[in-house]
């Protein structure tokens, strides 16, 4: 009786066999034909049946799956909405399982498979994401990491979506990976002159720069690394926190970072930036003075500065913070905006008292030729601004009034001009 249950055993698990190799064959076949619908069946079919598969058979049937599902992802995605998602997990599975096993067959042939998935997934994403589909785009652009843990900029992309789609909680998740991660995002750009089109292109590396150079088909090759996020990965945990009320705990992430990097003026200007946030301006002044004193030469602190500084009354420090900035960066235009509008705080004074005047004419006159002298001394501020800040109509209705008190009749119809193009 033994004997008997054993062959029918054998039996049955012989029959499985037979039916795992005939519905892979069928699976394979039909992806040739290219009948995704087909080779889903087939595959889902043989998936009941795998558990009891030799290796062989196993490593065929994960990457069958994987290749099936890969182009539905791409081709007919109403098949299975999870398609990308079903075929990354398969290729994971039939490269570890190789890997494993020692025998790797298939894995040569997934690698460039594999690599096109997360080319796709990533396109995918990037386009949700332009399309400002954030709940879409947080999911994709997390896929696309997961895909590929060397990609860790796919992480901050996710970060930075969830954050846009209002989900914090998944936002604060990512941020802190790549916070663990140490991540930089400092990146090495290669570019180069195309001879022919005069256009900039990128290379992938170095190397391809300087080969496309000596052909002579390109010119001015230009090596660019960008600087680090880590400032602005503290920046944004401590900014979610914020958002959700953990203020106490933003500033800790802050100052925790501060500890280990106690000359990045990045860190002291972001936890200045928070500050200001929770409208706490002594303190957010105090943290910009200090990441003056570390970064002297940045025209954007002494600016900033300059902001709180005219807010809470103080002009002529305001003033000299603005002079400085723009010292620093004479194409500063905000600080030629600022350093106008700091000249007509007492415009507003003077028309309250031509306003209390209008039946004593000489005295409206007294006042209104102390206006004219005051637009005259910020006008130079307004004009370089406005070269500057061409696009900036704000700057053109500004200087289209003044150029109409001062009389400046040609400059007035040329902003006027250009106010009325601009409706």
């Amino acid at each position: 009786m033994k004997k008997v249950v054993l062959s029918m055993l054998a039996l049955s698990m012989s029959m499985s066999i037979f039916a795992q190799k005939d519905e892979l064959k069928a699976a394979d076949k039909a992806l040739k034909g290219e009948d995704l619908a087909k080779a889903k069946a087939s595959i889902d079919q043989a998936e009941g049946l795998i558990a009891n598969a030799d290796a062989k058979l196993k490593a065929k049937f994960y990457f069958l799956k994987a290749k099936a599902y890969y182009e539905i992802g791409k081709k007919q995605p109403a098949l299975a909405a999870d398609a990308y998602d079903v075929a990354a997990k398969s290729f994971t599975e039939l490269i570890d399982f190789e890997k494993k096993s020692g025998k790797a067959k298939y894995t040569a042939e997934a690698q460039p498979l594999l690599n096109s998935l997360v080319g796709d997934v990533s396109n995918k994403g990037i386009k949700e994401y332009q399309d400002k589909d954030y709940t879409k785009a947080k999911k994709t652009l997390l896929q696309t990491y997961n895909l590929s843990k060397k990609d860790t900029v796919f992480l901050e992309y996710a970060a930075t979506a969830a954050y846009l789609d209002k989900d914090f909680d998944t936002s604060l998740e990512h941020f802190n990976a790549l916070k663990e991660l140490g991540y930089t995002g400092i990146a090495t750009t290669y570019s180069a002159i195309n001879v022919k089109t005069n256009e900039s292109e990128n290379f992938g590396s170095k190397t391809e720069m300087d080969l496309r150079v000596k052909t002579g088909e390109y010119k001015d090759p230009k090596s660019e690394t960008s600087e680090s996020k880590r400032a602005d990965i503290i920046k944004n945990i401590a900014l979610i926190l914020v958002e959700k009320g953990e203020t106490e705990n933003a500033i800790a992430a802050v100052k925790e970072a501060r500890k280990a990097n106690p000359d990045d003026s990045d860190l002291i200007f972001t936890e200045a930036n928070i500050q200001l946030e929770l409208g706490n301006k002594d303190e957010f002044a105090a943290l910009m003075k200090e990441a003056i004193k570390k970064d002297p030469n940045n025209p954007s602190l002494h600016f900033n500065v300059g902001v709180i500084n005219q807010e809470q009354g103080r002009l002529e420090e305001a003033k000299a913070n603005y002079e400085k900035a723009i010292e620093l960066d004479p194409n500063y235009g905000d600080a030629y905006l600022n350093m106008g509008a700091l000249v007509l705080e007492k415009d507003k004074e003077l028309v309250e008292e031509m306003n209390k005047n209008l039946s004593n004419f000489k005295k409206y006159d007294e006042i209104k030729a102390k206006q004219l002298d005051l637009y005259k001394v910020a006008l130079p501020y307004f004009e370089k601004a406005r070269e500057v800040k061409k696009d900036n109509m704000d700057v053109v209705r500004t200087l289209m009034s003044m150029y109409e008190n001062l009389e400046m009749d040609d400059k007035y119809k040329e902003m006027k001009a250009l106010w009325d193009a601009s409706k």
